[in-house]
């Protein structure tokens, strides 16, 4: 709010022209913290990091109702595979999640539709128990290869489970 001009207003009261900063200098990570392009993939299992991963969990719940369990799964395990997987493939394209990834991370299991009994016992071994083991969320996030995140939701879903979910050959 302005003052008055009749107002006495002291010398150090009054408005001043807006400081101009310089632009800024460059910059490295240096510190022992900080993230290096490619350093967390040194380390095996050490997971790969990501801007804004916790958006995930809240993504993943809105698929729970959706999920297509054969006997034997819990919701729990699957969502907790997915979000591994979903989360590696946020962080190969450098962003934060979306709903396709974890979308993705379901469909190429076969989580979201009727899934073949062969697919079903499959995964069934590789999701049991994942939400309590990070080691285990670790090894299902690695059994999807590149060329399957780097697809789109529906080429998934298009596609052959085993070339797809990164099962062993038959």
């Amino acid at each position: 709010m302005t003052q008055p001009s009749f107002a006495p207003i002291t010398l150090d009261d009054e408005v001043r022209p807006a400081y101009r900063l310089d632009p800024p200098m460059s910059w490295r990570a240096g510190r022992p913290g900080e993230l290096r392009p490619g350093a967390a993939t040194l380390v095996r299992g050490g997971g790969v990091p990501g801007p804004d991963q916790g958006y995930a969990l809240r993504l993943a719940e809105r698929f729970r109702d959706r999920l297509v369990l054969a006997e034997g799964e819990h919701a729990d395990d699957v969502v907790a595979g997915a979000l591994a997987i979903a989360l590696r493939r946020a962080a190969l394209f450098g962003r934060a999640p979306v709903s396709g990834d974890i979308e993705l991370a379901l469909a190429a299991f076969g989580y979201l539709a009727a899934a073949p009994e062969d697919l079903v016992r499959y995964r069934r071994g590789l999701f049991a128990g994942v939400a309590h083991d990070y080691t285990r969320q670790r090894a299902v996030a690695a059994v999807v290869p590149d060329a399957t995140l780097r697809s789109t939701p529906r080429d998934v879903r298009a596609g052959e489970w085993g070339r797809v979910a990164g099962a062993p050959a038959a």
